[in-house]
């Protein structure tokens, strides 16, 4: 076992004592008043504030793995609407990446790695037997755009959601932080609404 969380805890203790901080100090409203989900791939920690011109404080950010809404009352769409009607962000955006580890991703090739891990198999079946979906729960997607798509029509026909709210997709190059615009808020926002029949 390594020794990781004592030189954080090391590292923070000189961090703290320097008054580093003081370069980070903001409040809790987004300053350019969105929020955005994104992947929690590690290539975008730095890169994704940098490509899109953000400092500490500019917007929320929130990130699971593949950037995906998966349910209407699920963490994510609460943290969305807290992020709105709580923290003053007027925008969505749903970032997700080209490249990503949920393309693709096979519930069973993860349940065996919980199993060799030490998760008993009786826990996986009673869990199964409990109504646990696993292809569901643990299922990425086959294209990035699609899933970003998705996302966004989830958010964006939330009945939560104020009608206002623009709801963007984007997706960005995870070597050379290129955003390719995939639906946009502003323009879905213009259209007229479509008379049920």
């Amino acid at each position: 076992m390594n020794n990781s969380i004592q030189q954080i805890l090391s590292y923070n203790e000189q961090f703290v004592e320097e008054k580093q901080y003081e370069q980070y100090l903001t409040d809790r409203f987004p300053d350019k008043k969105m929020v955005i989900l994104t992947c929690m791939d590690t290539r975008l920690t730095e890169l994704l504030p940098r490509a899109m011109n953000l400092r500490n404080g500019d917007v929320k950010v929130l990130k699971n793995a593949g950037a995906i809404v998966t349910q209407p009352f699920g963490n994510i769409m609460r943290s969305i609407l807290v992020a709105i009607y709580e923290l003053q962000a007027e925008e969505v955006l749903i970032i997700g990446h080209y490249n990503c580890g949920m393309t693709g991703v096979d519930p069973e090739a993860i349940i065996s790695k919980m199993i060799a891990r030490g998760v008993p198999k009786t826990t996986v079946r009673t869990l199964r037997h409990s109504g646990l979906d696993f292809r569901r729960w643990l299922t990425g997607f086959d294209n990035v755009r699609s899933s970003v798509e998705k996302s966004v029509g989830i958010v964006r026909n939330h009945p939560l959601l104020p009608p206002s709210t623009p709801v963007h997709g984007l997706i960005i190059d995870p070597q050379t932080g290129k955003l390719d615009l995939v639906a946009d808020g502003y323009d879905f926002l213009k259209q007229p609404i479509a008379e049920e029949q």
